[in-house]
């Protein structure tokens, strides 16, 4: 069993398979190599065979350098790498080295590697681990109590509230992080392409199973979770960074009729003093659901974007990659040289489909269904030539012309086509009584067998639609033969099919800023491994139910750590009647997650927000809430984006010593300074928090700036309530009034909350701005400021320091001019405040102290421009 060492130079060893029983999956790969090397922070393991399918390097050019870029490790942080044979049977070990903790052991099972099967078995450090994805989670935290198999592979699946699911839904991230049991992270990235799947089992023990590539694996050491993060980031690519209005709230429906349903929606909504930025179009304004069209119905569609942009309203419509090769975007791809995905030869082509069209009758294009009425070609974003590209793009740009939206939102993009394989004549017909169109099927050899790309010997977990249905399920299912061809022809969608919603993606955002001239968005269905450098994510067709809520609360934590942290739930639920209760509850922790969009399906209730009162009021309080605090949440993404990291966190992150920071998986973070615990179960008025030791003080209704203890706590949440919000202590939170949009918003002064620790008085934060829209080429050019933020108090008096990090010329920043400060112990003398020793006049009567609550505002009469001075220190004394 396993494979045994035969020779080794400086940094490759050559492996040899044992003898032994037989691979029932395929006969094992005779030779293999083993290389090592660093790459910047991380170490770079890899298992191979030179002849094998590799993911292209242009998609991911630091994790695929040529092999001679050997670069030196952080010292501090250093891992060691280590391989013995025992028996014969080579292994290798990965240590930490200031602890000696071995963080990754091959040797608790045997190497397994041949042509359509690949399994290494590592046993681990600690049962803490977390990632891996996209799936159904119902924990943060992976259960080693048992064995549980989960599926990775791009599909359009939607979460499947009705049961506990391990198939795959529509994105690949094989990307994990352990915490030790001494508090040190690390982070472990398989870059592999193919359909996957991981087995969590008692040990604790990981089995890695793929069927197709290589065994590429990166290790980050950390030693913080935002640390590994960060190190994962700058091997993939830093997140985008979105335009400021999209992180206002959007709403959306599928089954909007025509332009004037919309019209009186968001009229009712605003009208009834919803905070609204965005209009989300589905498939609705199409004609006949064709990709860059606009229907009857939505003609006044482009006269009302832009009476809405002068009201501060933004607009965003939904692309799907099908081409129907009728139209006439068909038409100009094919002039401009643009590829499609194909079939690898000309005998597998469905000539009952081929036929219908002169454009294609000969040609070896794979054509699929799905929402028109007619069959379509699948772009191939991976084609290496430009034309594809350009072409896209160009697409863009001429439908911009027609229709001046702001945002792009990417669907079906696994890629989907339609029933594959299936009889569903009937599915069609429900959406169009002259169906013209059927499923695809994967074609048979003279034996009416499939290929060995679409049914292999061993399919993995993600071959499962679900699990009550285990007969007549293909890795084909809902999309296209794995048998067909992409990039440029040369590579097997068999092994790049996961890599369809990256590469969307990627030319989607360079659609976007040509077409738009402006930052805008991009958020995609599917994603892998570096998406989050072109688009956001939203969690897709989720269902009207309280443990699709929770889901969500895990899934866009799971999404920051994967690398793409503007990401989303369809709030209230996509499918299915929601309630008035979930609702409510819903739109409360949505207006904590980056993307906060309302958005369901034509056959389910209306459930924009106006639709109860209870739940236009709970709305309305928390989408306040949210614009008053976008300069932080806004802040955090550009220093993501600059640096790379964590938007939304989990507990853990800042205390992973702390058991109960392990286990609170229903709580987050928003950076390192808000707490965020939701109400996630149905008729509770209540939450179960932990809040992990430390300084917290609440900042929300129930006891206002007031200290919350540490440990489990039962705070008060009815629906009148804003959702349990505590402030850490030694923070200082960058704050505007809010408005009914961000445009308005971003034009009052700025306010900074600050928390003053228990133990010393101290506090810092920090503060991002541009004109949250212009394109960002680089950050090197790109106009924006930054302040570093310093408070320092003591029983004598206080100073709040205002430090300029990197100053840009802006048309507009808005002055600060309110200070709040919670844990202020002393009474403050109000006519001692100086800035840069000059006395500042105050707002007299909005400046006052109050001993009970310890909170302190400061209202400045003139407020401060901030770019003023690099340093500047505002300052009083106490009486």
């Amino acid at each position: 069993m396993g494979y045994r060492k035969v020779s080794e130079d400086r940094e490759t060893v050559t492996l040899e398979k044992n003898d032994g029983p037989a691979n029932p999956w395929g006969a094992d790969i005779p030779h293999i190599y083993f290389a090592s090397r660093t790459l910047k922070k991380v170490l770079n393991v890899k298992i191979y065979s030179p002849q094998r399918y590799d993911p292209p390097s242009d998609l991911f050019p630091n994790l695929m350098q040529p092999w001679k870029e050997d670069l030196q490790p952080m010292v501090e942080n250093s891992l060691v790498l280590t391989t013995k044979e025992v028996n014969n049977v080579f292994s290798f070990a990965i240590k930490r080295a200031s602890t000696q903790v071995t963080l990754f052991d091959s040797s608790h099972g045997p190497l397994i590697f041949s042509d359509k099967f690949l399994q290494l078995t590592i046993l681990l450090p600690s049962e803490q681990m977390y990632g891996w994805g996209e799936n159904v989670h119902e924990t943060l935290k992976h259960d080693f109590s048992d064995y549980t198999t989960w599926a990775m592979f791009a599909r359009n699946e939607d979460t499947g509230a009705e049961s506990v699911s391990k198939r795959n839904l529509y994105g690949v991230h094989p990307f994990y992080m352990v915490v030790e049991e001494d508090g040190n992270a690390h982070g472990v990235l398989i870059l592999n392409t193919n359909a996957q799947e991981i087995t969590t089992a008692p040990g604790p023990a990981l089995i890695y199973r793929t069927i197709g590539g290589n065994l590429n694996l990166f290790f980050f050491p950390g030693p913080t979770p935002e640390k590994v993060i960060q190190q994962y980031l700058e091997m993939i690519g830093k997140p985008f960074l979105p335009a400021y209005w999209a992180f206002g709230f959007q709403i959306s429906r599928w089954g909007y009729k025509n332009i004037s349903v919309v019209e009186k929606v968001i009229e009712k909504n605003i009208k009834a003093g919803v905070p609204l930025d965005v209009v989300v179009y589905d498939i609705d304004y199409m004609n006949e659901r064709r990709e860059f069209t606009l229907g009857k119905e939505f003609e006044g569609l482009p006269a009302y974007i832009r009476s809405q942009r002068a009201n501060g309203l933004r607009s965003v419509l939904i692309f799907n990659p099908a081409i129907p090769v009728n139209h006439e975007s068909f038409e100009r791809a094919l002039k401009a040289g643009a590829r499609f995905v194909e079939w690898e030869r000309k005998d597998q082509v469905m000539r009952s489909a081929q036929d219908r069209y002169p454009l294609v009758k000969d040609t070896k294009i794979m054509l699929g269904v799905t929402w028109a009425n007619e069959y379509a070609a699948f772009p191939d974003f991976l084609d290496p030539n430009s034309s594809t590209a350009d072409w896209y793009i160009n697409e863009f740009t001429r439908f911009h012309e027609k229709v001046p939206y702001d945002g792009i939102w990417l669907s079906l993009n696994e890629p989907t086509s339609f029933y594959t394989n299936e009889h569903a004549s009937s599915y069609f017909h429900s959406f169009h009584e002259d169906s013209k169109i059927m499923p695809i099927f994967c074609p048979k050899n003279a034996d009416d067998q499939y290929s060995d790309w679409d049914v292999v010997l061993y399919s993995t977990h993600a071959v499962f639609l679900d699990e009550r249905k285990l007969k007549n399920s293909w890795l084909a299912s809902k999309t296209l033969c794995m048998v067909g061809m992409a990039g440029g022809g040369k590579q097997r969608l068999y092994n790049v099919k996961n890599l369809y919603g990256l590469s969307q993606a990627k030319v989607a955002l360079q659609a976007q800023y040509k077409a738009t001239k402006k930052r805008g968005f991009v958020v995609s269905r599917s994603t892998f491994v570096s998406n989050g450098q072109y688009s956001g994510h939203w969690l897709g067709d989720n269902t009207a139910s309280w443990e699709d809520l929770r889901r969500a609360v895990i899934a866009v934590q799971e999404f920051n750590m994967f690398g793409i942290p503007f990401v989303g739930s369809d709030i209230c639920g996509f499918k299915d009647d929601t309630t008035e209760e979930l609702c409510l509850r819903w739109q409360q922790v949505g207006a904590f997650h980056p993307l906060m969009r309302n958005h369901n399906s034509f056959d389910s209730i209306p459930q924009d927000p106006a639709q109860w009162a209870s739940v236009t009021f709970a709305t309305i309080k928390a989408n306040r809430f949210r614009y008053s605090y976008l300069p932080y949440l806004f802040s955090l993404h550009f220093k993501a984006s600059l640096y790379g990291g964590t938007v939304v966190r989990p507990l853990f992150f800042e205390y992973p010593n702390d058991a109960g920071a392990h286990n609170a998986e229903y709580q987050f973070l928003w950076g390192r300074s808000l707490l965020i615990a939701p109400v996630v179960y149905e008729e509770e008025n209540s939450v179960e928090a932990y809040v992990p030791e430390d300084d917290w003080y609440s900042l929300y209704d129930y006891k206002y700036g007031r200290r919350i203890d540490s440990g489990d706590q039962d705070l008060p949440a009815p629906w009148t309530f804003l959702i349990p919000v505590l402030v850490r202590g030694g923070s200082i939170i960058p704050r505007q009034r809010p408005e009914n949009t961000t445009d308005r918003t971003r034009k009052n002064p700025f306010e900074l909350l600050i928390a003053a620790r228990e133990t010393n008085g101290l506090a810092n934060g920090f503060l991002y701005w541009d004109d949250g829209e212009s394109i960002v080429e680089s950050f090197k050019t790109h106009p924006y400021c930054s302040w570093l933020f310093l408070f320092s108090t003591n029983g004598t008096g206080a100073t709040l320091v205002i430090d300029l990090q990197h100053k840009t010329e802006l048309q507009v920043l808005p002055k600060l001019d309110l200070l709040e400060i919670f844990n202020y112990k002393d009474p403050p003398d109000f006519s001692t405040i100086y800035l840069n020793n000059v006395k500042v006049k105050l707002v007299n009567e909005l400046s006052h102290y109050n001993g009970e609550t310890k909170i302190l505002i400061i209202k400045l009469k003139s407020g401060i421009d901030l770019t003023a001075s690099d340093h500047m220190e505002l300052s009083w004394k106490n009486k």
